[in-house]
């Protein structure tokens, strides 16, 4: 299976060679002679993104030389992992902090996905870390992104309800966390029925489940966060099937569960003084003689009925289920994260989730940290003129948005509301999981997307919580 490279990042320097980051149009004086007769010949200006290797003595790799553009943006640095060939390497001509980010870039540029690959990728290059960084740290960070990608690039037939069960109680055991599984018709005993419903038609090899992860829930003095994790692992839209090309990427539909459960982890390993609540729903929405239908009215574990207009918005009919069990719980905090609606994109392309919240603190509080650590947010309106669009004249809410809406990643944020704890502050973010674009250190397939953001927030908000 694809790994991150466990010494993506190392801390002593001997034997590295240096990469020297240089501005557009800069000075190469600090460089040789040699090096800058070398660049000069080969039209080297410093432009962003590109790279010159550098001759060493008989033939070998001397160094390299990195275009900065007109200033350095470390998160360039994840691309030089792909780029750069197998060696110990280390930036010079920056400055400390901008050498940390980089450094992180640079772990999270290591991810490969070769699992289906009959040569797996050989040697990879290193960088030393800069003097003083927490590189346990940086590297939980990147294997955190890892695992969520790694999910997310898993065909469905390897990707099941089970698998991430699996994966689930490998973490919750890592952590000495207790973990908790509730499938198939016992879902309706325990009052799922929304989450059973999506997911019945599957096959009983892949039934339907919701998962749950609790860590230190003893420690009463301390404030509960709840992370909750739309997993369907492929949405073929139900009886209201999608199209080919809609349907080619759906093992992606589980990303929301993939981000929540390597969040956890990343919580639990940085021993964050919290209480922690991980819920998955993983669900197969395939299509069967028992598929549910559209015009059907289901139950739900609040006892609000939901009209069916649409089989294929069945991502926010098993979050209904899983906000509610974590509302239960009393939360401080809950966070959702789902691939939930194709709108979102349409809004905002693929690489900026849309976040909705209507506690203005926790807004501003994400949208700072996503800055501060380059994982964007965008922030969407939770807008109450639109939440007629959702209403039914059969059940109490329909899932699918009447037509003058349009709005659609809105109105889904506006249906989840309904069922988000009525403690503590809640927050969705619409996720796409995916870079549709390759580029060195952005492979096309699985994207983690919001999670280091949401991990900032975390840490700044708890770290003094003790």
């Amino acid at each position: 299976m694809s790994v991150l490279h466990p010494e993506s990042l190392v801390a002593s320097s001997a034997g590295s060679l240096p990469v020297h980051v240089v501005v557009k149009d800069g000075a190469l004086d600090g460089v040789g002679a040699a090096t800058a007769a070398w660049a000069r010949a080969h039209e080297f200006t410093g432009k962003a993104g590109q790279l010159l290797i550098l001759p060493g003595p008989a033939g070998s790799v001397g160094g390299a030389l990195f275009g900065a553009g007109e200033t350095f943006d470390p998160g360039s640095a994840r691309g030089l992992a792909a780029r750069l060939p197998a060696g110990l390497w280390r930036l010079d001509g920056v400055s400390a902090a901008q050498a940390e980010s980089a450094a992180l870039a640079f772990a999270l540029g290591g991810y490969r996905f070769d699992r289906y690959r009959a040569r797996p990728e050989g040697a990879r290059p290193q960088l030393v870390a800069p003097k003083g960084m927490d590189v346990a740290a940086a590297l939980r960070i990147a294997a955190a992104c890892a695992l969520a990608r790694e999910m997310v690039d898993t065909p469905a037939a390897d990707m099941g309800p089970l698998q991430i069960e699996t994966i689930a109680r490998e973490i919750a055991a890592g952590s000495g966390a207790s973990i908790a599984v509730t499938e198939g018709e016992a879902l309706l005993e325990a009052n799922y029925p929304a989450i059973h419903a999506v997911g019945r038609a599957a096959s009983p090899a892949r039934q339907p489940r919701i998962i749950e992860i609790g860590w230190q829930m003893d420690r009463t003095d301390l404030p509960l966060v709840a992370l909750v994790g739309k997993g369907v692992v492929f949405d073929s839209g139900g009886l209201n099937i999608k199209a080919g090309a809609g349907m080619r990427n759906m093992k992606k539909d589980m990303g929301g569960a993939a981000h929540a459960l390597a969040l956890g982890r990343l919580v639990m390993q940085s021993a964050l003084p919290v209480r922690l609540v991980v819920l998955v729903a993983a669900v197969e929405n395939a299509i069967s003689a028992d598929a549910f239908r559209p015009g059907d009215v289901l139950n739900s574990r609040k006892g609000l009925t939901i009209e069916i207009g649409n089989t294929d918005a069945e991502g926010r009919l098993v979050l209904a289920d899983a906000l509610c069990r974590a509302g239960e719980h009393a939360p401080d905090l809950t966070l959702d994260f789902a691939t939930l609606t194709g709108a979102a994109r349409i809004a905002l392309g693929p690489d900026l989730p849309p976040l909705y919240t209507d506690d203005e603190a926790l807004a501003a509080e994400l949208l700072e940290a996503g800055r501060a650590v380059d994982d964007p947010l965008w922030r969407m309106p939770l807008w109450p003129g639109y939440r007629a669009a959702i209403d039914s004249e059969l059940a109490d809410i329909r899932n699918d948005s009447a037509a003058w809406a349009q709005a659609g990643s809105v109105t889904a944020a506006l249906f989840l509301q309904k069922f988000a704890p009525a403690t503590g502050v809640w927050a969705h973010m619409d996720i796409f999981a995916w870079n549709p674009r390759a580029r060195p250190g952005w492979p096309e397939g699985g994207a983690a997307q919001a999670m280091r953001a949401c991990h900032a927030m975390l840490v700044r908000r708890y770290s003094t919580a003790r």
